[in-house]
């Protein structure tokens, strides 16, 4: 009897063991998919943020990186109307020439549709512009952003943000 109470409990013993270390899997399985839930959530996050870059991360340009830093501007109220792609048109024609000007605003109109958010346009666009202009060329270029807001049916109200970050990335002071 005592023998049969011996192997009764080693065998007890193992049951309980065998049910911890499975229970111990079952735990370590769920914190290796919670891991790898958070790792796929973070490469996603960070292949979304380069899908969003990547009209503008193409610009070589002074002349389209401007135009679409000023219609990304624009934009952000609603959409570019006929009268307001008009405005930006002129204001791009003073600094390049018909043919270039029609492919800057083409281009500037469809970047700035694949982006959302302005704040993205001006952090990746306001320094490249600050490396290629000088100073007179970048205070130009915030009077344009002022005239393509001005112009057209209706003048828009750019947020005071939006110009004070972008004169901060042009490496202008900022009070």
């Amino acid at each position: 009897m005592p023998f049969l109470l011996a192997i009764l409990g080693v065998l007890g013993a193992a049951a309980f063991w065998w049910y911890r270390m499975k229970a111990m899997n079952d735990a370590a399985r769920e914190v290796a998919d919670v891991v790898g839930r958070v790792q796929g959530s973070i490469r996603r996050k960070k292949l979304r943020k380069q899908a969003a870059l990547s009209p503008l991360t193409a610009i070589d340009d002074p002349v389209v990186a401007a135009a679409t830093l000023i219609t990304a501007i624009v934009s952000e109220n609603g959409p570019v109307l006929p009268q307001r792609e008009a405005v930006i048109r002129s204001v791009i024609l003073e600094i390049a020439d018909k043919k270039k000007t029609d492919e800057a605003v083409v281009y500037a109109k469809w970047a700035a549709a694949q982006i959302d958010d302005t704040t993205i346009v001006i952090d990746k666009l306001a320094p490249f512009l600050r490396e290629r202009l000088d100073v007179a060329e970048r205070n130009d270029l915030l009077q344009m952003v002022n005239r393509a807001a001005q112009g057209g049916e209706k003048s828009l109200e750019i947020a005071d943000q939006r110009i004070l970050r972008l004169r901060q990335k042009l490496g202008f002071e900022v009070n």
